[in-house]
């Protein structure tokens, strides 16, 4: 089982935070928010992921690259040029495809191009690289695997700035992205979708919308489904949403930390 991992984006609202990171690269006390999502599947035993990149791709590539030196006490031998990590965490079990899946494409255009990834399995995870939440990741999936629909999403309560989902008895009935007000569920990603059969929804237009070319009618066709959550969520768009997350974290008030140290 893999969970996809949307870090393409050019995060245009937050470069008040740092000019130089992509957006999944800001970091949430010493790692990026990147780390901090998916450290929160591997809580549930989701290993392997696969990150779409886009926008400065590279940074994230570089730093999985480097990871083990980068996060790991090193003990060099400097005869021998041997070298020895010392602290290897539980992210020594993880696999993370890095895949370039191109500077302006748009999210439905990103899942396309990660198919040969993910579709020989039986269903994968989809989540965007700029929101943490403790949506129990193990409920979600056996949610999924009840319904038998497409798709599952997970649906949050915010304020009203995203996708707003219309629920008739758990089954998605419309979906519209963004309205100006909502006082009732939105999209807050953390997805579980058919690896068979979502791709007679995803075509490999690179300008396709994953949010209104592919979610949109799957909620027309009543293959959406919705899993309520009522717990913590949180978006990581502005300069306040960053701050706030960090100070949660440095506070050691976290409410989407689901692991141990």
């Amino acid at each position: 089982m893999k969970a996809v991992i949307l870090c393409g984006g050019m995060g245009t609202r937050i470069r008040d935070a740092n000019e130089q990171l992509p957006k999944p690269m800001l970091p949430i006390g010493d790692k990026p928010i990147v780390w901090h999502i998916m450290k929160s599947y591997a809580s549930f035993g989701v290993n392997e992921f696969v990150l779409c990149l886009g926008y400065k791709g590279w940074v994230i590539k570089e730093y999985f690259l480097n990871y083990r030196a980068n996060t790991c006490d090193i003990r060099v031998g400097l005869g021998s040029g041997d070298v020895e990590y010392l602290t290897p965490g539980d992210e020594r079990n993880w696999k993370v495809t890095l895949a370039d899946t191109g500077l302006n494409t748009m999210t439905g255009g990103r899942i396309s191009r990660i198919r040969r990834y993910v579709e020989g399995d039986e269903f994968f995870l989809v989540t965007y690289g700029d929101g943490v939440s403790n949506v129990d990741i193990g409920k979600l999936i056996a949610f999924h695997r009840k319904q038998g629909k497409i798709a599952t999403v997970t649906a949050v309560r915010p304020q009203g700035r995203f996708g707003e989902l219309q629920i008739d008895r758990g089954v998605v009935s419309e979906f519209n992205e963004k309205p100006q007000v909502s006082a009732g569920f939105v999209n807050g990603g953390f997805l579980v979708c058919d690896a068979k059969r979502i791709w007679d929804y995803v075509g490999e237009d690179p300008e396709a919308s994953f949010e209104t070319d592919v979610l949109r009618p799957l909620s027309r066709d009543k293959q959406l489904v919705a899993y309520e959550h009522e717990g913590y969520w949180q978006p990581m768009d502005t300069l306040r949403e960053y701050t706030l997350l960090n100070e949660l974290w440095s506070s050691g008030r976290a409410p989407w930390k689901t692991w141990n140290d």
